[in-house]
């Protein structure tokens, strides 16, 4: 049988691959601090920043007129390298600044003067300017922007939007929060988007992952290692995450886990999606407990499943006593109510891996506490994994997606999967990972059933909680978009061979 991590392992911080980190504002600054410290002038860096700008401006368009919005930051000196070089390459340019020029500082004020010192002008904010549809630069803000953009500044952000002007943001579209995806206000809708060293959370989040564009992160000479000092908590949900189970010679089905999943009455689709979904990402074996007056229909749409039918409570305890079964599902189409949340506590106080979806969770909207503390109180993994509405119920609203899946881990004692466009998983250490590759077909009934069974699966199988359920939501992101427009729930577990094919 396959083994389940344990609570050390459950709790314990998991390795995050360089390749897949995602910074917070503080730790990017403390990428750029820890870089500098080395010898890495600050103002090489941020020519690098400049030039890698201009040369995927290059790349992507013929010549054509530019106009570059700078700030008095650091994002606004990256603008007057940006600027420069275009215009040493025989572009037309203008740089319009939102500030005196006696307010900009530092790095970006040697930059400022090295386009002076070109003979190039630099122009206040001005509407006209951009009249004859120029490819807008925008480097007016980066990620450390806290207020809601104003005055001439946000008047020209909504003149970009209204006219709908090609636009490239430097690090990322002024007035979008770099931690949250949130936007202050206003924020240019751009084309793509230029960071720098690794992406942040809000290159990730929505609504600032749909201003972002095409995302590029481009290396300006940050060596990797400044991470080791680093140690981001927050990851990418891409392959080389994690790895995935992959049985050998010697393997056969009751070593690849044992999963159970109940069954609702009425229906029972749900279930069986999940079932399938489990089969498809590796489970060996999986019995679905489900009504008696039920068994027919599963008996005939899952043949590849034991189907054991619950007569009475009796029936079901001895069920879970079984050791050889190693992880439960329950919640969809299970119905929301007392009996649902009576066999939550029960399966809760087993040691097999457990996956909370849908009706599961609905069933604690009015006693939360209750649920938490039997989570709380047991070894083995635990999974949630609601959708907006399941979450609110349980968590509340407030806040940014980030921290309110950080902090409903911690509250919680579980993996947290706070599904949707932009899937967030967290564990109650403080990992998270953001999931970027879903397509938004999957937004179709039983959707979420497939997903919570494709972890199930994995877990059976041994990967650890959190892992697991980040390489399902991956895989099922993958699904989706291999499926295609048109997506339904019942083709997921299908396609999911050729994705792991693919692997």
């Amino acid at each position: 049988m396959a083994k389940i991590s344990n609570s050390n392992r459950y709790f314990a911080r998991e390795s995050i691959p360089d390749s897949c980190a995602i910074l917070s504002v503080a730790q990017t600054y403390a990428a750029d601090k820890a870089a500098i410290n080395m010898g890495i002038s600050s103002v090489d860096l941020m020519e690098s920043a400049g030039v890698a700008i201009a040369k995927l401006v290059q790349e992507k368009w013929p010549p054509r007129r530019v106009v570059v919005l700078c700030g008095p930051g650091n994002n606004g000196g990256d603008g007057f390298v940006v600027a420069r070089r275009l215009a040493e390459a025989g572009w037309d340019v203008s740089v319009l600044l939102n500030v005196d020029i006696n307010q900009v500082r530092g790095d970006a004020a040697i930059n400022m003067e090295r386009w002076l010192c070109g003979g190039f002008p630099i122009l206040q904010l001005d509407i006209d300017v951009m009249l004859d549809q120029p490819l807008v630069i925008d480097c007016l803000y980066g990620t450390g922007l806290s207020r809601p953009l104003e005055g001439p500044t946000k008047e020209i952000v909504d003149y970009i939007n209204q006219e709908s002007l090609t636009c490239v943001a430097a690090d990322i579209p002024s007035g979008v929060n770099g931690d949250s995806g949130k936007v202050l206000g206003t924020a240019p809708r751009c084309t793509n988007t230029v960071t720098f060293f690794r992406p942040k959370p809000g290159h990730l989040l929505y609504p600032g992952r749909d201003l972002c564009g095409l995302l590029n992160v481009v290396d300006i000479g940050i060596p990797s290692s400044v991470l080791s000092s680093i140690i981001p908590n927050i990851a990418s949900s891409e392959p080389e995450l994690w790895t995935r189970p992959v049985p050998g010679w010697h393997d056969h089905k009751y070593r690849r886990g044992h999963a159970i999943i109940v069954g609702g009455g009425q229906v029972t689709g749900a279930s069986r999606l999940a079932s399938r979904a489990a089969r498809r990402s590796g489970a060996g074996l999986v019995t679905l407990a489900v009504p008696p007056d039920s068994l027919p229909i599963y008996a005939v749409s899952e043949p590849g499943a034991f189907v054991k039918p619950i007569y009475c409570d009796e029936d079901f305890s001895k069920l879970l006593s079984d050791c050889r079964q190693n992880g439960i599902l329950i919640g969809p189409g299970c119905g929301v109510g007392g009996e649902t949340a009576e066999r939550v506590l029960q399966i809760l106080g087993t040691n097999k891996a457990v996956v909370l979806d849908a009706d599961a969770l609905t069933s604690f909207e009015d006693d939360r506490d209750q649920l938490f503390e039997a989570i709380h109180r047991r070894t083995a993994p635990v999974v949630l994994t609601p959708h907006g509405g399941e979450f609110t119920l349980l968590f509340g609203e407030g806040g940014d997606k980030l921290s309110r899946a950080t902090e409903a881990a911690r509250l919680s004692g579980a993996v947290v999967v706070f599904k949707g466009a932009d899937t967030v998983v967290s564990s109650p250490n403080g990992q998270a990972a953001i999931n970027s590759n879903a397509p938004p077909w999957l937004a179709t009934a039983g959707s979420g059933d497939v997903l919570a069974g494709m972890i199930l699966g994995l877990l059976v199988q041994g990967m650890s909680p959190w892992k697991g359920a980040v390489a399902a939501a991956w895989l099922h992101g993958a699904a989706g978009a291999e499926a295609g427009e048109g997506l339904i729930a019942e083709d997921l577990p299908e396609i999911l061979p050729k994705v792991l094919e693919i692997l």
